[in-house]
């Protein structure tokens, strides 16, 4: 196991470059690309890897929410994936989306899912294999699951406001600037028609890009600990929520607090900025 992996409170969860290059070949392990712009994929991707769309493939395209899990199953078994395959995810933004897609896959409970340390900016940066061939995958069979976790991994509007009203964890991972309510969206980005700016009372400004380093990988046990035990004040066993403006940003936070720091109870506000900022009625804070 890689030494650096050892530290955290789920090392399984995470592989290096070179792992996911040893197991392209196993039959037992899809390599799943998922990226925020999603002609990425076609541009070069690693032999092998499938491409999950996380607009097409796991959203719902009328109802705001996620597919059925008959549709999750046929997502799958189209991919060649099956209950028991270690899916091995990993995008651009520093794995922005591929902790998405993994965080939507244990929504239906597939259990055996890895994050690809440093994703596609490391495995470039090393000179690995790339190509344009689409991953040609046997059809699977896949068990439609029972029901979606949502009670369990994911939180809704009104469990963000009890949150927020009993003073509990609230962690939103948006740039400073998001936070504060100077501006709607990320630099650069569009603006994503959210009527009112700020942030939802009590949550404390944590933006995801501290836990990752430089190259896209994420940073030691110690350097986290020090982000969300000591600066967060964050226990274990306390109810967390994270929140950014759809749910990416949030995803890889929670992938941290949940994979790598150990944190048992921590949900994923995926309606987040979007839904709360146009919200009737919803209490609304700006500043610091």
């Amino acid at each position: 196991m890689n030494e650096k992996f050892a530290q955290y409170a789920h090392p399984e969860a995470l592989v290096d470059t070179q792992w996911v290059q040893d197991h392209l070949e196993d039959p037992k392990v899809r390599v799943i690309e998922s990226n925020e712009d999603v002609l990425l994929y076609d541009t070069g991707h690693i032999p092998g890897a499938v491409h999950i769309d996380w607009r097409a493939d796991l959203q719902d395209q009328t109802v705001r929410d996620y597919i059925s899990p008959e549709e999750f199953a046929r997502v799958c078994e189209r991919n060649g994936i099956e209950q028991d395959t270690v899916c091995v995810f990993y995008g651009d933004k520093a794995n922005w989306w591929a902790c998405y897609a993994l965080w939507v896959f244990r929504l239906f409970g597939h259990e055996n899912v890895r994050i690809m340390d440093g994703g596609r900016d490391k495995w470039t940066a090393e000179g690995r294999p790339l190509t344009r061939e689409k991953a040609s995958r046997p059809a699977s069979e896949y068990p439609i699951p029972a029901k979606r976790m949502d009670d369990m991994i994911r939180a809704f509007y009104e469990d963000a406001l009890q949150q927020s009203q009993s003073n509990g964890p609230l962690i939103d991972v948006r740039s400073p600037a998001e936070f504060r309510g100077e501006v709607t969206h990320m630099p650069e980005y569009p603006q994503e028609g959210v009527l009112r700016g700020g942030h939802i009372p009590g949550a404390e400004n944590v933006p995801w890009k501290m836990a990752a380093n430089d190259d896209s990988t994420f940073k030691s046990l110690p350097e986290l600990r020090k982000i969300y035990a000591e600066g967060c004040g964050l226990a274990p066993d306390e109810n967390i929520v994270c929140y950014c403006r759809i749910g990416e940003r949030s995803s890889h936070t929670w992938f941290v607090l949940t994979y790598l720091l150990g944190y048992r109870h921590v949900r994923n506000y995926d309606g987040s900025w979007t839904e709360w900022g146009n919200m009737v009625r919803a209490p609304i804070e700006t500043g610091e």
